[in-house]
This record gives C-alpha cells, structure tokens and sequence, in this order.
C-alpha cells in the first residue's frame, strides 16, 4: 500500500512517531532504493523510538495482508492487463504499473471521499523531531542518513500527495514513481491513455474499495486480540 493507504489505519493515532513507523519503509525506499533496514525485532531505550519501531512492524504487517488478498490480485491483475495496451513500447513492466497504480487509485479514493486528508498526515510528519529519527536510523545500522533527511525534508515541503486528490494526477504519479527506474518511460500519448483507464477503473471499484480497508482491519484485530 502506498502512504496514505497506511496512513488511514492511524487516522485517529495521535503520536507523530508511531505514524512516521507505518511509512518509513517507503519513504526511505524513496529516498534511496539501497537502504535495507530490520528493525524489527529492536528495542531503544527512548520510547519515541520504539514507537517508529512499532510502526514498522505495522506497515509490514498491513502490507503482507494486503499483497497476499484477492482484492489486490485481482485488481492488480486487471489494470496489468488494461494498461498492457495502453503503454506499448514503454520500458515499464505492465506487472509493476497495475500494482501501482492500484496503490494510488486507493490513495485517491480515500482522499476524495473524505476518510482522510492529506493535512493531517503532512502534520503527523512536521512533528517529529529529526533527532529521533536519527536515533532511530543510526540504532537500524544506517550510518549516513544524509540522502534520507535531504529526501524526506523535500517530501514534506513539497506536499505532493495533496495532488492525489485529483484523478487526472494519478497518471503523473505513476510517471513520477516510474522515473525513480527509467528515464523517459510514457510519452504523452501513454499519459492520455492511462489517464483514461485509471478514471474509467477508479469509478468500477469506487463503491466496494473499502472492502479492503475493512478486511486488512478485521486480520490485524484477529492478530491482536
């Protein structure tokens, strides 16, 4: 799931840290693909630290619920299959597109109807303090954080995922996610077409994508119960 959809389980958390937990995974993907992290079973001393911690766990958990469902396999699989056409002679694996694009199709979703706001998780983010998430990073083996504070302070500052409201905008997202790996990887006429697909595929699932909101729920309360 990509970060709003994560940040929807802790809509009504209110520690910036344990929020920041349940999106590090990808923000420091983002920040530089060759950072690999297991904090998992890691224990600090400073509390605010173990709540980042306890966050991770709770990205990998809400993310092994979500790629093993049916929603995502079969949806996943119609928009490889849809926008297979759409994008010939694209570099980009069509594989790749329709899980993305799921992803921010949900994203999008949640926004426009109103479950959360992007406000709030940009807030969530602003309030935490660089120095514990230096903690934090130094405690998980990564010595330079230097490409990850440069990246994540531009993300805040940018406010980028406030555009995911705008149907129109998923298309560029997914170009944005898909130059992290290719160069030029749609031209415009790709965007024209994509664009279409993912408009038309959001208003099929718009009544029944909490589904899977409501079934990741359901497992992670059978967890800890």
């Amino acid at each position: 799931m990509n970060f709003l959809s994560h940040y929807y389980f802790e809509k009504d958390v209110n520690n910036c840290y344990y929020v920041l937990g349940t999106v590090l995974p990808d923000l420091l993907k983002n920040a530089d693909k060759t950072i690999v992290l297991h904090p998992e079973k890691l224990h600090h001393a400073n509390p605010s630290v173990n709540l980042i911690i306890k966050g991770w766990n709770k990205h990998l958990m809400v993310d092994r619920y979500f790629h093993s469902s049916d929603f995502f396999l079969t949806h996943s699989h119609q928009l490889k299959k849809l926008l297979a056409p759409a994008i010939e002679g694209s570099p980009v694996k069509p594989f790749f597109l329709g899980h993305i694009a799921l992803e921010l199709i949900l994203d999008n979703l949640l926004l426009t109807t109103n479950k959360i706001t992007a406000h709030s998780f940009y807030e969530h983010m602003a309030d935490c303090d660089i120095h514990v998430i230096q903690q934090f990073l130094s405690f998980a083996g990564l010595n330079d954080a230097t490409r990850f504070f440069k990246f994540f302070e531009g993300f805040k500052k940018d406010g980028y995922l406030h555009t995911y409201a705008e149907t129109h905008h998923i298309a560029y997202a997914l170009k944005r996610i898909c130059m992290r790996v290719w160069n030029n990887p749609f031209t415009p006429e790709h965007e024209v077409a994509m664009n279409k697909i993912l408009s038309d595929y959001r208003a099929c699932i718009l009544d029944d994508f909490m589904s899977i909101f409501k079934e990741i729920e359901y497992k992670i309360q059978t967890v800890q119960s």
